[in-house]
């Protein structure tokens, strides 16, 4: 069984799906968490998805980066910039409240993003944050779009050098896009009743076909 934090934002469910599809570590365990690395360094979780740059990365952990988020902008529905199309630009925000941005670190807080969103919904200012971020903490009373010239963040695989296994491996290759063919996935293994039946099949598959040429065979010499 291999146990998984994810970050909130990211929607790893196809991966999800696939591990339980591919292999046979004994299942999938998952937990939406605002805070995935902090879970997996405190021991909840064997394996954290989650978002960089993060101060607590050091030497003792393995980890592989996917894929990068775009920043975004998050408002009311009645707000100016719901007029407006594409991406938005910083300039005009000259003078609005701003309830949350990412620091000069590019680390983000999700849990302070979620409830910044609460002052954007009650119509008071924006939030800039990873759009896909906004797009699932969002609700019906806010928007949401790229925003020029912002911090982009990355969503990575992070766990302890210490604790690497094959179910991680395994997971790793799936995010990566391994195909289901890859020697990197583990095979179920076969009972000895399947390998007996397995065996059966082939030969039954080598059989000769009807009317094969007999000749080559020796006959049997008459006794003198």
């Amino acid at each position: 069984m291999l146990t998984l934090s994810f970050i909130t934002g990211t929607e790893p469910g196809k991966w999800f799906t696939r591990f339980k599809d591919r292999t046979h570590h004994g299942g999938l365990e998952t937990k939406d968490s605002d805070d995935a690395l902090g879970d997996m360094l405190a021991g909840q979780a064997q394996l954290a998805l989650t978002r960089l740059p993060d101060t607590r990365i050091d030497d003792s952990l393995h980890v592989v980066t996917l894929y990068e988020e775009a920043p975004g902008i998050a408002f009311p529905k009645d707000y100016f910039l719901s007029a407006e199309e594409g991406a938005v630009d910083p300039a005009e925000l000259d003078g609005e409240i701003i309830n949350w941005q990412m620091p000069d670190s590019g680390e983000v807080d999700a849990s302070a993003v979620r409830d910044a969103l609460q002052i954007v919904a009650a119509n008071v200012g924006v939030v800039i944050a990873p759009r896909p971020l906004l797009k699932v903490l969002s609700k019906k009373l806010i928007e949401h779009r790229e925003i020029k010239g912002g911090t982009t963040t990355t969503i990575a695989l992070v766990w302890k050098k210490s604790e690497d296994s094959e179910e991680i491996q395994d997971f790793v290759g799936i995010a990566r896009g391994r195909t289901r063919n890859s020697s990197r996935q583990q095979t179920q293994k076969l009972s000895a009743r399947e390998k007996t039946l397995a065996k059966q099949a082939r030969r039954q598959g080598e059989k000769p076909k009807t009317g094969q040429s007999q000749r080559g065979r020796k006959r049997p010499g008459k006794r003198r």
